[in-house]
C-alpha cells in the first residue's frame, strides 16, 4: 500500500531561489556559487534536473566505464590496503620501521629512497654529501636492498617504490634481492612508479632526458609483462603535481595524458595493448577540496576507460583504472601542527570515497621533519579506524545518485577532457612537457593558490586564521647524515673488494652498449649487472655515456601572485601591508641605484621546486631583481654564481633536510671567495629544533611553511639593508 502525505508539498525551484535570496549577499543567489581553482562553478543546491541528462549517473561498480569503481564489490568484501610510504637513513633502520609497521596493522609495505638514489649517485659521490639518507633510505647495491626486506617474505607482502630517475638499477635490486630470498619474478606483487614525464613536469628527480627515459619505460613495460605478471610496471602518478601546485582538474588531465603516451611507447615496441595495460595503475593526491577529490577520482576512471577504448583495448582489466592514493603533504602546516591529524582524516575520508585500492596518510609532523614512530602510528591508525569502526567499508559508492557529486564528477570529466584535448592538439604530452608549457601551467597555479592564502581569501586554520599565540614545541626526527654517509661508503667498498671485477665491467659495457645502439632490454641487462654487484650509481653512469644527464631550465612565471593582491576582496589592511612593502623597494632602488636582488637557489639533489618557484615569482612581483639557481647545484657552485650576479641576497630553499650540510656549507663558500656581504636565508621544511644551528652558522632569517611571502620579503629587505650599512 502506497501512502501519501500532501501536507508535504515539494517547492519549486524558483520558490526555493526567492527564499535563499533573502539571505544572499546581496540578495543574488548565485552570490552563493563556488568557483573552483579549476574553473568549475559549484552551486549550492543541485536537484533531479542537474543529472536527468548524463550519459553515466546509473552505471554500476564493477562494469564500464567503471566510475563506480573497478571492482563489482569494492570494499564490501575487501577494503583498500594501507600502506605506510617510508625510508631514512640505512637500509636496516629502514627494515626495522617496515617490520614494525607491518605487525601493526600496515599491509603493504611502500618504500621512499633518498635523492642520492633517485637521482643514479652512489652515496660516496661528491655531488651528494648531504642527501645520503635524509629524505629516504640510501641504497647502493643489491647488499642494501637485501638488508631493506630481511624478514619480510617478498611473495606475501607487495612492495610500492617511488622510483624514477634511477628505475632500472632499483628494480633489478628488487628482482635480484628477492631471488636471493627464493622468491621467483613471477610470484613478485607490487608497484614501481616509473613515471617519468611527470618528473620533468614537478619532481624533478631524473637522469637522463626525456627520449631515452621513455625507452626505459618502454624496456621495463615490455620486461614485466614477460616476467613479472602480478606487478605494476608503472604508477602514473599525479600526486606530485599536485603537491606542485596543480589543481584537480590540471591533475587529472595531465596524469591521464601521461597515461596516453606511456601506452604509446609500449605499443610502439610491438606490443599487444590487452598484453600490458592490466598492470597500469595510478597514483592521486588527495588534497582540501573534499568534494572535487572525490569527483575528480570517479571522473578518471571515466576517462581512462574512453581513453582505453580508443586504443581498442578489449579487456576488462585494460579499461578499469586502479589507483593509490596518498594524503596532501602540502596541506600539512607548521602551525599548529596537531590539525594536521584532522586534515589527514578529511583526506583519508575523500580518498575512501573516491574508491582507492590502496592509500598511505601523511603524518602530522611532515611539515616539520621525517616522521617519527608515534606520528606514523596516528597516520596509520586514522586508515584503521575508518575500515574497522566507521561501517563505510559496508556501501559501495555512497556518494552514486547525489545530484551534487554525479554533476560534479561529470563536470571534472569535462574540464579535464578539455585538458588533455589541448595537449593532443600538441602531439601528446611528451612534447608539452619538453615545451615547458605543462610545467608554467602548474607553476602559475601554485603561485595563484599561495597568494590566496597570503591574502587571505582562502583560510588556513592556525596559519592565517585562528592562529595561535605561542607553538608547543614537537619532537621531530633527525637524522645523522654523516653517520649514514660513512656507513654507506664502508659497505660500498667491501662490495667493490670481494666481487668478480670483471663481470662487472663485461655487465656494464652490456649496458652502455644496448643504450647506444637501442637493441637489448635495458632492464634484464641491469638485473644481470645487480646480480654481478654492479652498483646503482656505476649502472646509471652506464647509460649516462650514451643517453647524457638532463639539464632543467629555470622559467618562471610573472604577475600571477600579484594579480590575487589587485582585488577587491583583499582585505584593506593587507593591501595597505602590500603596498608600503612595494613602495619600499622602490625607495631602496632609488637610494642604491639598483633594485634589491636575490637568488633563489636548490642545494643538494632536492628537485622539489615549488616553494622556490612561488618565492622567485612573488619576490619578482614585489619589486625585486631574482635569479633562479638551477637545480642540484653544489654550494661552491651556488656562490660562484651569487658573486658573479653580484646579488644581495641567497635565498636557500630547502625540504629534503640536508639543511644542517649544505647551508652552512654555502656560508663558508661566501666566506671563502670573499663575498660574506651576502646574506643567506632559508625557506621550506626546517624544524624548531634547528633554526639556532642554522642562526649561528650564520643565516639571517629562516621561514617556515605557512610563512607569507610579503612578511619574509620584508624582513630579507631589511636584512639587506643592514647589510649595506
Amino acid at each position: 500500500m502506497t501512502h501519501s502525505h500532501p501536507e508535504f508539498q515539494s517547492a519549486s525551484l524558483d520558490a526555493w531561489a526567492k527564499a535563499a535570496a533573502k539571505s544572499a549577499p546581496g540578495g543574488d543567489v548565485n552570490a552563493l556559487n563556488w568557483l573552483t581553482p579549476d574553473g568549475i562553478s559549484v552551486k549550492p543546491l543541485y536537484t533531479a534536473e542537474d543529472i536527468q541528462n548524463l550519459p553515466y549517473a546509473n552505471t554500476l561498480p564493477g562494469f564500464e566505464p567503471y566510475l563506480r569503481g573497478p571492482q563489482a564489490t569494492m570494499y564490501a568484501v575487501r577494503p583498500w590496503t594501507i600502506r605506510q610510504y617510508a625510508g631514512f637513513s640505512t637500509a636496516e633502520e629502514s627494515n626495522a620501521f617496515y617490520r614494525k609497521a607491518l605487525a601493526a596493522g600496515g599491509q603493504g609495505v611502500s618504500v621512499a629512497f633518498d635523492l642520492a638514489t633517485h637521482r643514479g649517485y652512489d652515496s660516496d659521490h661528491p655531488r651528494v654529501t648531504g642527501d645520503v639518507g635524509k629524505a629516504g633510505v640510501a641504497i647502493d647495491s643489491v647488499e642494501d636492498m637485501k638488508i631493506l626486506f630481511d624478514q619480510i617474505p617478498l611473495d606475501k607482502v607487495s612492495v610500492s617504490m617511488t622510483m624514477n630517475g634511477a628505475v632500472l638499477p632499483v628494480l633489478a635490486g628488487y628482482v635480484v634481492a628477492a631471488e636471493e630470498q627464493g622468491v621467483s619474478q613471477d610470484k613478485l606483487s607490487g608497484t614501481i612508479q616509473n613515471d617519468i614525464l611527470k618528473e620533468f613536469m614537478v619532481r624533478n628527480t631524473y637522469i637522463y632526458p626525456p627520449e631515452p627515459s621513455m625507452r626505459i619505460i618502454g624496456d621495463i613495460i615490455e620486461y614485466t609483462a614477460q616476467h613479472m605478471p602480478k606487478f605494476n610496471s608503472i604508477s602514473i602518478s599525479g600526486y606530485h603535481m599536485q603537491e606542485a601546485g596543480a589543481n584537480q582538474a590540471l591533475e587529472l588531465a595531465f596524469t591521464l595524458a601521461d597515461g596516453k603516451e606511456y601506452v604509446k611507447t609500449a605499443m610502439a615496441k610491438g606490443m599487444d595493448v590487452d598484453g600490458f595495460a592490466g598492470r597500469l595503475s595510478f597514483f592521486w593526491a588527495i588534497g582540501m577540496n573534499f568534494y572535487l577529490e572525490v569527483a575528480k577520482m570517479r571522473a578518471a576512471r571515466l576517462l581512462w576507460c574512453r581513453i582505453m577504448k580508443g586504443f581498442n583495448a578489449k579487456s576488462p582489466k585494460s579499461l578499469m583504472l586502479r589507483t593509490h592514493c596518498q594524503t596532501s603533504g602540502w596541506s600539512l602546516t607548521e602551525q599548529d601542527p596537531y590539525n594536521n591529524v584532522v586534515r589527514t582524516t578529511i583526506e583519508a575520508m575523500a580518498a575512501v570515497f573516491g574508491g582507492t585500492q590502496s592509500l598511505h596518510t601523511n603524518s602530522f609532523d611532515e611539515a616539520i621533519a621525517l616522521p617519527t614512530e608515534f606520528s606514523s602510528r596516528i597516520a596509520r591508525n586514522t586508515q584503521l579506524i575508518i575500515q574497522e569502526e566507521t561501517h563505510i567499508t559496508n556501501v559501495i559508492d555512497p556518494w552514486a545518485g547525489s545530484y551534487m557529486m554525479e554533476k560534479l564528477t561529470q563536470d571534472m570529466a569535462d574540464a579535464a577532457w578539455a585538458i588533455i584535448e589541448e595537449v593532443e592538439a600538441m602531439g601528446g604530452m611528451t612534447k608539452a612537457v619538453d615545451s615547458g608549457w605543462a610545467k608554467l601551467k602548474i607553476e602559475a597555479a601554485a603561485a595563484e593558490k599561495q597568494a590566496r592564502i597570503d591574502s587571505g581569501k582562502d583560510v588556513i586554520v592556525g596559519v592565517n586564521k585562528y592562529k595561535l599565540k605561542t607553538e608547543d614545541a614537537i619532537d621531530a626526527r633527525d637524522i645523522d647524515n654523516v653517520a649514514v654517509r660513512d656507513s654507506q661508503i664502508a659497505r660500498l667498498n667491501a662490495i667493490k673488494q670481494k666481487r668478480d671485477a670483471a663481470q662487472v665491467q663485461q655487465a656494464l659495457l652490456a649496458i652502455e652498449a644496448a643504450a647506444a645502439s637501442g637493441n637489448g632490454n635495458l632492464l634484464d641487462l641491469s638485473i644481470k649487472a645487480v646480480r654481478a654487484r654492479a652498483t646503482v650509481g656505476e649502472i646509471s653512469d652506464a647509460m649516462e655515456k650514451s643517453f647524457g644527464r638532463h639539464r632543467a631550465d629555470t622559467q618562471k612565471v610573472s604577475g600571477v601572485y600579484a594579480a590575487a593582491f589587485d582585488t577587491d576582496s583583499t582585505a584593506a589592511e593587507t593591501m595597505d601591508y602590500w603596498n608600503a612593502l612595494k613602495a619600499e623597494i622602490v625607495e631602496f632602488a632609488e637610494a642604491q641605484g639598483r633594485r634589491p636582488r636575490v637568488m633563489i637557489s636548490k642545494l643538494g639533489q632536492d628537485g622539489h621546486d615549488r616553494g622556490a618557484k612561488v618565492v622567485a615569482t612573488a619576490f619578482a612581483d614585489l619589486g625585486f631583481d631574482v635569479d633562479m639557481g638551477p637545480l642540484f647545484q653544489t654550494p661552491e657552485e651556488c656562490a660562484r654564481q651569487a658573486i658573479e650576479n653580484d646579488v644581495h641576497a641567497v635565498g636557500v630553499s630547502t625540504l629534503a633536510a640536508g639543511h644542517k650540510t649544505l647551508v652552512p656549507a654555502i656560508i663558508a663558500e661566501l666566506k671563502k671567495q670573499g663575498a660574506d656581504d651576502i646574506i643567506v636565508f632559508v625557506g621550506g621544511v626546517v624544524p624548531r629544533q634547528d633554526y639556532d644551528f642554522l642562526y649561528q652558522s650564520g643565516v639571517k632569517g629562516i621561514y617556515g611553511p605557512g610563512t607569507p611571502i610579503p612578511v619574509s620579503a620584508r624582513d630579507v629587505l631589511k636584512q639587506i639593508k643592514a647589510a649595506l650599512k
